[in-house]
C-alpha cells in the first residue's frame, strides 16, 4: 500500500500520518526516498518524522503556516521520538483547534494525508471507526485532515486499508463494501473522500460519478471478491457494463 503512496508524494508535501503501522511505514519509505523539502503538519508526532529528520528530509521550509516549524499536538512513539522532541525548538505543538483546522491545513501546499480506516463501501463512504455499533476506535482528526488537504493546493488525502481480512470461520472478507453495515459510522463522506488505498492500487474518487466511483473501488478489492461486488453494485443499480 505504501508502495502505491510514496512515488506520489511530491517535494516541499507537508505530511499528516494517523495512528498506526501503515502511515508510519510511508513515512519511513519516504525517508528512504529522493524526495526532499518535507514538512510536518501532524496531530500526532511519529517515529516517521523522526527518521525523515535524520535523513535530512523534514526542513519545513515549503510550509504555508509555521514555516521552518514541526506542528503538531501530542506525541505518540518510541524514546527516540521523545528525546529529539525535548526542548526542541523546531517542533511546536498546539491545541487540536489547531493542528486539526483545515482551513489552516490547507493552507500548507501540498498537504498530504495519510490515514487508516476499516472499510469503504462502494459510494466511496469511509468508516475508520466502528463495524456496526461496535465501537472500535474515535472520529480523531482524520476528516479534518482529508479536508484540509483536499482543500490544499497540490495536496492530497489517501484512505488505506488492506483489500480483505478472514473472518473468524476463516471465510475471507471484503474491506471494499457494497454498502456500509447498519449502525457504522461514517468517518468520512464520499464528498471528501479523495484517494482509497488497498495493496491492489488507488482509487482517485475526486468529482467521480456514482459508477466511477463503484468501478475505481471494485478494481483496488480483492480478486476474488470483486465478482461479487459487482453482483452487489448491479442489484443497487449504481453499476453496469453499459456505463462506459
Amino acid at each position: 500500500i505504501a508502495g502505491h503512496i510514496v512515488p506520489l508524494i511530491p517535494d516541499g508535501a507537508c505530511i499528516q500520518l494517523g495512528i498506526g503501522g501503515l502511515p508510519n511505514i510511508v513515512g519511513t519509505m519516504l525517508a528512504e526516498s529522493d524526495i526532499k523539502d518535507l514538512g510536518c503538519h501532524s496531530e500526532m508526532l511519529a517515529d516517521a518524522f523522526y527518521h525523515l529528520h535524520e535523513a535530512g528530509k523534514l526542513t519545513n521550509r515549503k510550509k504555508g503556516v509555521d514555516k521552518g516549524k514541526s506542528t503538531f499536538t501530542f506525541a505518540a512513539g518510541s524514546q527516540f521520538l521523545y528525546d529529539w522532541m525535548d526542548h526542541n525548538p523546531s517542533c511546536i505543538t498546539y491545541p487540536a483547534g489547531y493542528t486539526n483546522n483545515p482551513r489552516l491545513i490547507a493552507q500548507n501546499p501540498r498537504s498530504v494525508s495519510i490515514n487508516a480506516c476499516l472499510e469503504v463501501d462502494l459510494f466511496g463512504q469511509v468508516s475508520s471507526e466502528s463495524s456496526g455499533i461496535r465501537q472500535i476506535s474515535g472520529t480523531g482528526g482524520q476528516l479534518d485532515f482529508a479536508t484540509g488537504a483536499y482543500l490544499s493546493e497540490g495536496g492530497s488525502s489517501y484512505i488505506c486499508c488492506n483489500s480483505s481480512y478472514t473472518d473468524r470461520e476463516g471465510n475471507l472478507k471484503s474491506r471494499i463494501v457494497p454498502t456500509l453495515v447498519p449502525g457504522s459510522i461514517v468517518t468520512v463522506p464520499r464528498s471528501l473522500t479523495h484517494c482509497v488505498v488497498t495493496e491492489h492500487g488507488i482509487a482517485d474518487l475526486a468529482g467521480r460519478s456514482t459508477w466511477q466511483r463503484a468501478e475505481a473501488l471494485i478494481n483496488i478489492a480483492h480478486p476474488d471478491l470483486r465478482d461479487e461486488l459487482i453482483k452487489e453494485a448491479q442489484k443497487m443499480n449504481i453499476w453496469r457494463k453499459s456505463n462506459r
